[in-house]
């Protein structure tokens, strides 16, 4: 089973990353207040203390963070995801952003030997606890 790193542990990417866990797969966490991952922790993901230690580890890097200014800072920043993830490794951005930084992703994941998705979802912090984003 495919190792799965999920980044932004908020509103809505926790509820979506215990969905993960629930379903069985191996879970690293990262966000950037760990306070906030503690129960899910306790139930099972594994911290990673930085997004490099993260993206290093799995095989599939979620990312669901607040705005496009933290999308561009998670994926391309120092100690960033496509700085560090293995070739082969999926990323997939669930964050509302724009079309301009999902292709800038797509084509630095490309050139890296990383598959890139852009996932945005809806459904509110509702969805996500119930599983029924979009």
């Amino acid at each position: 089973m495919k190792t799965i790193g999920f980044i932004g542990l908020g509103v809505m990417g926790k509820s979506m990353a215990r969905h993960l866990l629930k379903a069985g797969y191996p879970l690293l966490a990262y966000t950037r207040t760990k306070e906030k991952a503690e129960d899910l922790l306790q139930e099972g993901a594994v911290w990673k203390e930085t997004v490099a230690d993260l993206a290093r580890e799995a095989d599939v890097v979620m990312t669901m963070v607040g705005d496009p200014h933290d999308v561009e800072q998670v994926y391309f920043g120092e100690g960033g995801i496509l700085e560090n993830a293995r070739p082969g490794t999926y990323v997939i951005d669930m964050t509302t952003s724009t079309p301009t930084l999902a292709q800038s992703i797509y084509e630095a994941a490309k050139q890296k030997g990383i598959h890139a998705l852009d996932a945005p979802v809806s459904g509110g912090d509702i969805g996500a606890r119930e599983g029924t984003l979009t």
